[in-house]
């Protein structure tokens, strides 16, 4: 079957971002797998075990219905005005050389036969730089590989903006810096595919709630959103998160401005 790889920067996003359109696709027969470019740590990794934001992401990919997990190496960067020093055992994600980065990326790619990459917009969605270094590496890598479809995750800045304002109205002490609303994600007519998943509201909602590290013991910016996200009925759930959307990036790529409402499914190989 036509496989889908998703290229994330830490553990959840794959949630977060697409993780409907990665339910929908197992569910429609693909082979989805995910990668990740870090594995939530800021430190050294523990030499005796998997990280434990590793094996919440296994478990999300398990209740996703994808097929394979892999981290390509790097440590977390984090987010903010300090970039601190490297861990002892490996290089944090935003000091990789990109094309070195690119090449890991595009052995699982060429593993995979992959038909379709999922990876983010340019502005990195709300600006991480693990985010941003994801799109560069992610661009990269589909070429060297061969890739014929890269799909960018963003969402419609202008619903972002309304999203933030009802947050604030609400009183959800979720951080954001109002003057870079205009910077974030993707403007509505750069958007190509606005894919609707509230079908798989439950798997989302679900998977979500496997990263506990984040939802129950998290202090970023999104913790209490998640914390709050799970707790939803799945209706409303489904409501608040049940479509997901792309950029098309490259030569085939869609028209900006008429979304195509349906599945990105991969060209048939």
């Amino acid at each position: 079957m036509p496989t889908l790889v998703a290229f994330h920067a830490h553990p959840d996003d794959e949630v977060l971002l697409t993780g409907g359109t990665l339910a929908r696709a197992a569910a429609e027969g693909h082979r989805v797998v995910i990668v990740v470019a870090t594995d939530g740590l800021m430190g050294e990794a523990p030499g005796d075990q998997e990280p434990p934001r590793m094996r919440e992401l296994r478990a999300a990919a398990r209740v996703l219905g994808a097929a394979r997990v892999v981290h390509l190496g790097y440590a977390d960067s984090g987010h903010g005005a300090v970039l601190y020093p490297d861990p002892p055992d490996r290089t944090r994600f935003v000091r990789a050389e990109t094309d070195e980065a690119a090449r890991r990326l595009a052995n699982v790619l060429r593993e995979e036969g992959a038909d379709l990459l999922l990876s983010y917009d340019a502005h990195g969605g709300y600006g991480h730089r693990d985010h941003v270094k994801v799109h560069h590496v992610g661009k990269r890598a589909a070429e060297l590989a061969g890739t014929p479809r890269v799909l960018e995750a963003t969402m419609p800045r202008e619903a972002f903006g309304r999203l933030m304002r009802l947050v604030s109205a609400l009183r959800i002490p979720v951080r954001y810096d109002s003057e870079a609303l205009g910077r974030v994600y993707s403007p509505r007519a750069a958007i190509t595919h606005a894919v609707g998943v509230r079908r798989y509201a439950r798997q989302k909602q679900a998977a979500l709630a496997e990263h506990h590290s984040e939802v129950a013991k998290g202090a970023g910016r999104l913790a209490p959103a998640m914390r709050l996200l799970v707790r939803l009925p799945v209706p409303l759930f489904g409501l608040v998160l049940g479509r997901e959307w792309f950029v098309e990036a490259g030569p085939g790529r869609s028209r900006p401005g008429r979304v195509r409402s349906s599945t990105p499914s991969p060209p048939a190989p």
